[in-house]
């Protein structure tokens, strides 16, 4: 028996001498020192750094962001599959340790009419592979990237959710002032088309210009239901994130009074690397590739297993306890003579599952670095244009109040007044949907930064999962 431990001992030492196939390396990735597009030299500070609830200024939206988080679909979800993932994880560690188990076994045996009863029980390691060259270890290591690349998208699927939210709640929003413009407008125009008819039955009014009034009136009517229809779609969109069954959805904030900051910052390029959810999921399933090679690898050596019992036999059920012990155990060594290359292309496999594991990471930086880029220009030209449409919407304004002068002075037709009115109309749905744009371009930004996940996980203890005891 001591020499038997003596084995065991020396064998685990013998299996951390060495661990083939390459350590993992972030590749090089060329980040540039600023995005394109941005103003100014870079800075360490991000919007990223803000957690949702921060950034979102309206406190309804606030409550149907958490709501989602909580109870919608594709938070729950992803949670199953981060319970799935450490599961399976779990089932890669248990590889590490010996499999103890018990036997049991009685025979019954009849010859020349004499008849026995042999029980043999016992208590042993079954076929425990010695890790000589490190093929569990890097089935752990990999095991282990891909449990944290299914927590990297846990946190993207969270962020995606909030940004999905916040862009359907702004939808929303929209809906709700373009609906109000509507309504105020058939207000105007039913008081203009009142007036002509009242008008043209007195004589003192041409039946184009009422016909014209008419024309607006039942136009712009028309936009009334379409737009109802349009906000129970959105209000039933947005249940459906929250995991809800269909009903209305709680307003807050005007769209016009939502706040936008008025200098976002991005960050620094090379920040996204660690602070993108996607990007580090990537990057953990590049891991995991890079540890198949030395798994494969592992398969040209020879592999060292042990098996072991330890227990007893008697043909005396009464006396078994009593009766004396006996153990086993054996070693067997098997390692590859001739595979026909099934042993090298199945290293090529994993060479190539890497490589392409490094060109998807890479893919996805760059695309990471165009989206970020994209979303700091569109919301400075954005800015731009808001400005621009609130300063046309004055003036249009402006244009029916002396438009109205002039036409009770009897200097300018009523053709006039409904153009001006009709052209304030466009004007007033035209800011609303770019006050509407650059509210979800500031949630796509802060999507493309990776913002959100710090403060979910502040919440929480990253660590790795402690390897599974039985």
């Amino acid at each position: 028996m001591k020499r038997a431990i003596l084995v065991l001992l020396t064998t685990t030492v013998l299996a951390g001498c060495k661990t083939v196939g390459p350590n993992y390396q972030r590749p090089p990735v060329a980040i540039p020192d600023q995005f394109y597009g941005a103003n100014g030299a870079a800075s360490s500070a991000s919007l990223a750094d803000a957690p949702w609830f921060d950034v979102f200024g309206d406190p309804t939206l606030r409550s149907l962001i958490d709501e989602a988080l909580r109870n919608g679909y594709d938070a729950r979800i992803a949670a199953a599959r981060i319970d799935e993932a450490r599961a399976r994880f779990g089932i890669v560690a248990a590889e590490r340790y010996p499999a103890v188990g018990y036997e049991i076994f009685p025979t019954h045996q009849h010859v020349a009419g004499q008849g026995s009863t042999v029980l043999i029980a016992g208590v042993g390691i079954s076929s425990w592979e010695v890790d000589l060259w490190g093929r569990v270890r890097r089935s752990n290591e990999a095991g282990l990237a891909l449990y944290l690349s299914s927590e990297e998208g846990h946190r993207a699927a969270l962020l995606a959710l909030t940004s999905e939210v916040a862009t359907a709640y702004f939808d929303l929003r929209e809906l709700d002032a373009e609906l109000d413009i509507a309504r105020r407008s058939t207000k105007a125009f039913q008081e203009t088309y009142d007036l002509f008819n009242r008008q043209l039955q007195g004589g003192t009014a041409s039946a184009v210009e009422t016909s014209r009034a008419e024309a607006l009136l039942a136009n712009e009517a028309a936009e009334i239901p379409s737009l109802e229809l349009q906000i129970v779609e959105q209000e039933n969109r947005i249940n459906f994130l929250l995991g809800r069954p269909p009903g209305p959805i709680a307003r807050g904030v005007a769209l016009t009074d939502l706040p936008t900051p008025p200098a976002v910052p991005a960050g620094l390029p090379s920040a996204l690397l660690l602070r993108r959810p996607d990007l580090r999921a990537a990057e953990q399933q590049l891991i995991a590739a890079n540890a198949n090679i030395g798994v494969a690898e592992a398969a040209f050596y020879p592999t060292l297993t042990l098996t072991a019992v330890a227990g007893g036999q008697s043909t005396d059920l009464a006396n078994f306890i009593d009766h004396g012990p006996a153990w086993s155990i054996a070693a067997e060594l098997l390692g590859p003579i001739f595979a026909a290359g099934r042993l090298r292309d199945q290293r090529r496999v994993a060479v190539a599952q890497f490589e392409q594991a490094r060109l998807l990471y890479e893919q996805d930086v760059m695309n990471a670095l165009g989206e970020v880029s994209t979303a700091i220009v569109a919301m400075d030209r954005l800015a731009e244009a808001e400005h621009e449409r609130t300063r046309a919407l004055h003036a249009n304004q402006e244009a029916v109040r002396l438009v109205n002068l002039r036409y009770a002075s009897g200097l300018s037709a009523y053709f006039e007044v409904l153009d001006a009115m009709e052209q304030l109309l466009t004007v007033e749905n035209n800011v609303a949907r770019t006050r509407r744009d650059r509210l979800v371009e500031l949630v796509q930004f802060y999507r493309a930064l990776g913002g959100g996940w710090q403060a979910e996980a502040a919440t929480t203890t990253e660590t790795k999962p402690a390897a599974p005891a039985k």
